[in-house]
């Protein structure tokens, strides 16, 4: 078995995010802050709970797409590499306004993903606690790791946190405990087949939040936050331009402009994510893109284990 196989097929695989950023914020006023720089609702979030929101520029774009854990101290934020430095600018800013602290943790924490459907029981081996009852948006703070309930795959999976000098230690833990390594470019054809989106390739700056798939990182009941009204207005009185969708390409391509990510699937072919005007959005609708005939395509690709 390969790791793609182990991914998708009942197995593990071991993949390593220790070059996505992290960010711990803490203060007594830590949540109202967040709660005005983030599309979501930081106020409803509980401990031990995470939950997706998206930092947004007063024009309604993109600054990043994020995870934010409550933890016991405060809040942890995951973000991506091409995307930290803009999201703890944006964060750091407001430092001096109250009590409100910001550090990054990104190099003195290393993080591992274990995806696939036998994710729990090898995490469970080497930690030596039960995770398998950890909701899907749950965390769990142990001695040894921070451990996060979380999918990049589309599969079940369990990403862990922990002190940076460990790191080789605790990956030669989870591949004796039968965790197969993902290669990047494994990880990429995971990555695409879950339709999820990747900063500095299928979005950035120049995207305003409605064109995006991340309707689960935007509350539209919270109160005001920075690009609230502009985001509000698309999603209710009309709709962006063009949306980011699922294509089954015909051939296959490499990415550009509009087919912004392309990769051949093991199980489905040539597929990709990019956009298309938004006339064209519905599942099933055949378009031509850069002389591509492709078919929009419902998003993930792969509906694996993280669905039940």
């Amino acid at each position: 078995m390969n790791a793609y196989e182990a991914v998708r097929d009942g197995g593990a695989g071991l993949i390593d995010l220790s070059k996505r950023g992290r960010i711990r914020v803490s203060g007594s006023e830590a949540t109202m802050f967040l709660n005005g720089l983030v599309t979501n609702d930081m106020k409803s979030l509980a401990e031990n709970r995470w939950m997706p929101a998206v930092f947004p520029t007063v024009q309604g774009r993109l600054i990043g797409a994020v995870r934010i854990a409550r933890v016991k101290d405060g809040f942890l934020i995951d973000t991506e590499r091409a995307s930290h430095d803009a999201v703890l600018k944006t964060i750091s800013r407001f430092t001096m306004a109250g009590d409100f602290r910001v550090s990054d943790v990104s190099e003195e924490t290393s993080l591992l993903s274990v995806q696939g459907k036998s994710a729990a029981e090898v995490v469970e081996k080497v930690l030596n606690t039960s995770v398998a009852d950890l909701p899907r948006n749950g965390v769990s703070e142990l001695e040894s790791a921070t451990v996060i309930r979380a999918t990049h795959t589309g599969e079940d999976g369990f990403d862990l946190v922990f002190d940076s000098t460990r790191a080789g230690e605790l990956q030669q833990a989870l591949q004796d405990a039968g965790a197969l390594p993902v290669s990047q470019e494994t990880f990429e054809i995971l990555r695409v087949e879950a339709g999820i989106a990747r900063f500095g390739r299928d979005m950035d700056e120049s995207n305003v939040i409605p064109e995006l798939n991340l309707d689960d990182a935007v509350s539209y009941t919270k109160g005001c936050y920075v690009g609230q009204e502009i985001i509000v207005r698309i999603k209710h009185r009309g709709h962006p331009a063009k949306k980011l969708v699922g294509l089954k390409l015909d051939q296959p391509v490499e990415a550009d402009a509009n087919i912004t990510s392309a990769v051949i699937s093991p199980k489905l072919g040539s597929i990709g994510l990019g956009y298309v005007r938004y006339e064209f959005v519905e599942p099933g609708t055949n378009v031509l893109i850069e002389n591509v005939n492709a078919t929009v395509t419902e998003l993930p690709f792969i509906r694996g284990s993280w669905y039940g």
